[in-house]
């Protein structure tokens, strides 16, 4: 085993720098615990047979890619990690994903089958495969239904620091196409994207309104969680008592959404909280003028699809999760979005407002 192999679960696969949390990872984080975790990587590799088989770049010859998919299992990461798909539109791509995440892609641009059921692989031949990591579930998933395939990898043994997992999925694609693009040129497009069709409209009320903002609520990490929508709803309607406003969440935020229509019933807001599939909401924050929400997954919809957003972000600072090509007017706290002020929000809504023409 080379030494040196150590550094890459540490060193970008790639020339060009991006925003991420490597030195305060390496600095926390016991080298003994990440070198073991390396090793058990690595002779995983050698004991199913893929050592040899893994490559340095996709090649022209390389036409049909099976893409493994697994190791981040959340919407958002999901949409970041997939995001330079884009960049394969000259490939035949077939992807293999969590069962919750494949929906986003049903009707994708670049994905020409979508599969969540490893059986339906096994029969199937591929020039190469893209693996998300080699972790040991992803490398037993490759091992498994194409023993004998060339194999890239997205972060490969790169493991632990926290990464703008976007810019980190798109310059390692330019990467292994033999960087066809300059690191400027990836910086100023890198984002992630959704297709879907008119089908996906959630439901005809949105049709009738002729403007609206949208407004995420809940979240899954309590301090990605704000808890003063009801102060910020006030201050938007003491700006335009004529504006409207769609509520959009999942089952945990059925009870604050309840609390503001409770509060504020009179006034023009539609809830749809807990009522629309993913892909249902995205397209109701595509058709929104702006989206105020939390670091989370909705918040990556809204970039997918083009939406302008006021996001509030903590731990994680706005650089490590958006791009350039993302309008965004952003707020952040070192440790809790409960700690950022309703006239911050509001601040940035004005900024968003004078930008946009809302």
């Amino acid at each position: 085993m080379k030494l040196s192999s150590f550094k890459r679960t540490y060193t970008f696969p790639f020339r060009y720098d991006i925003p991420s949390y490597t030195t305060e990872f390496i600095k926390n984080t016991s080298i003994v615990k990440r070198y073991i975790k390396f090793v058990k990587r690595y002779l995983y590799l050698l004991l199913k047979g893929q050592n040899n088989l893994e490559v340095d770049q996709i090649y022209q010859r390389h036409h049909r890619i099976l893409w493994i998919n697994k190791s981040a299992p959340s919407l958002g990461d999901s949409l970041m990690d997939l995001s330079s798909r884009a960049m394969l539109s000259d490939k035949k791509v077939v992807l293999f994903t969590d069962i919750k995440n494949a929906h986003i892609y049903q009707q994708d641009h670049i994905f020409s089958k979508v599969v969540t059921n490893i059986n339906q692989l096994k029969d199937h031949q591929y020039d190469l495969v893209i693996i998300d990591s080699y972790s040991t579930k992803s490398m037993k998933i490759k091992s498994e239904v194409q023993p004998k395939t060339p194999f890239v990898g997205m972060y490969g043994y790169y493991n632990g620091p926290e990464v703008n997992r976007a810019l980190f999925s798109f310059h390692r694609m330019n990467q292994l196409l033999g960087y066809s693009e300059s690191e400027t040129e990836i910086n100023s497009t890198a984002r992630a994207t959704m297709n879907f069709s008119k089908d996906a409209v959630a439901t005809p009320v949105f049709q009738s309104l002729n403007k609206y903002i949208a407004i995420a609520l809940g979240g899954e990490w309590d301090y990605r969680t704000y808890d003063k929508w009801s102060d910020v709803i006030d201050g938007l309607f003491a700006r335009s008592s004529a504006l409207n406003i769609a509520l959009v969440g999942s089952s945990n935020a059925m009870e604050i959404a309840n609390e503001l229509i409770s509060a504020h019933g009179k006034k023009n807001i539609v809830n749809m909280v807990n009522q629309l599939t993913f892909v249902q909401t995205a397209s109701v924050i595509k058709d929104s003028q702006v989206l105020l929400c939390c670091d989370g997954g909705l918040m990556h919809a809204a970039n997918a699809v083009g939406t302008p957003i006021i996001p509030l972000f903590a731990r994680l600072t706005p650089e490590m999760q958006l791009t350039h090509s993302v309008v965004a007017f952003s707020n952040f706290d070192e440790l809790d979005v409960k700690k950022i002020s309703v006239e911050s929000i509001l601040t940035q809504y004005d900024n968003a407002y004078k930008f946009l023409n809302i």
